[in-house]
């Protein structure tokens, strides 16, 4: 049989997301109580990290361990990557000798390339197109927070990157409206506008934006791989920064979330991420509870107990 990837969240239909949500919220409770559960003995998650990361590395190697299995750390310095070698060699070799693989790449055709030959699951664990992981982990952390987020309204303030791109995606398979606020110059990806204009609406107000919002989210003004334009990205987006203001004109009961790290006074103030409406610790856990859930699904399939 043929393996299943998750490099976007179009790879799993909306059944099988509300489904991960859910495991993973039953994942977590488990863990909470002190519960062992350890239906992956002695499988092996292959990392390839081409960016650096805190959240991601720590939530798959504790989250495979905590499944019962292990994780193998590989960066292109290490390997064969780094001197040449295809990634389709890599990925061939590679998922002869572990059970899934987690790729953080700068580009997504990196990803897609390297799941196309794969004899494994490939999980895309962050690329310049999209950031599925995470968004598994915010809408979970909406659903325990809020309840069931088809129908609501989100707000995006910031930089159309790849994290903007993958609520995009999230607003059509889990059903809520979208709204983006950014710069001229900063739009997320025109196709996805294009293929979602039914369910996200661009504007330039982050007040605008805001309004009535049941979710506010937002990401540092310039990711990694931009830290030359900082200074031209600080100008840009000066007007863009998640403030009580902001807040104030969301609903009343909304949450802030962050995927991190975050730089308090730029993108957002000190005074909402520390407040009582954010939940990005929650959010930042929920990553190692959701791709649990993920893992054993690609694994396992879909397991009711």
């Amino acid at each position: 049989m043929q393996s299943r990837h998750f490099l976007s969240l179009l790879d799993f239909t909306p059944d099988e997301l509300d489904y991960l949500i859910a495991r993973a919220s039953t994942l977590k409770a488990r863990h909470a109580r002190g519960e062992r559960h350890a239906p992956l003995p002695g499988r092996v998650l292959g990392q390839i990290f081409e960016k650096a990361s805190t959240r991601t590395r720590v939530s798959f190697e504790a989250g495979i361990a905590q499944l019962g299995g292990c994780a193998i750390f590989l960066s292109p310095r290490d390997t064969q990557l780094g001197r040449g070698e295809s990634i389709e060699d890599t990925a061939k070799v590679l998922s002869r000798m572990v059970d899934l693989v987690m790729i953080r790449a700068y580009s997504h055709d990196t990803v897609a390339r390297f799941a196309a030959v794969s004899r494994v699951p490939v999980i895309n664990g962050l690329t310049d197109h999209e950031h599925p992981c995470q968004l598994l982990a915010d809408i979970q952390t909406f659903v325990e927070h809020r309840g069931p987020i088809a129908g609501r309204t989100v707000a995006w303030v910031g930089d159309g990157n790849n994290m903007c791109n993958s609520y995009i995606t999230a607003a059509r398979q889990f059903g809520f409206r979208l709204r983006i606020a950014c710069p001229v110059g900063y739009e997320p990806a025109a196709e996805l506008l294009a293929d979602n204009a039914d369910r996200v609406e661009l504007t330039r107000d982050p007040l605008a934006a805001a309004r009535g919002a049941d979710l506010v989210t937002t990401d540092v003004w310039a990711s990694m791989g931009h830290e030359a334009q900082l200074a031209q990205r600080a100008a840009d987006f000066a007007a863009y920064r998640v403030d009580a203001d902001v807040m104030a004109a969301a609903d009343p009961e909304a949450i802030f979330l962050h995927c991190l790290p975050a730089h308090r006074g730029e993108e957002v103030t000190a005074e909402v991420i520390d407040g009582p409406q954010s939940q990005v610790w929650d959010e930042a856990e929920n990553r190692m509870h959701a791709q649990k859930a993920l893992m054993e699904f690609l694994l396992l399939g879909r397991i009711d107990d």
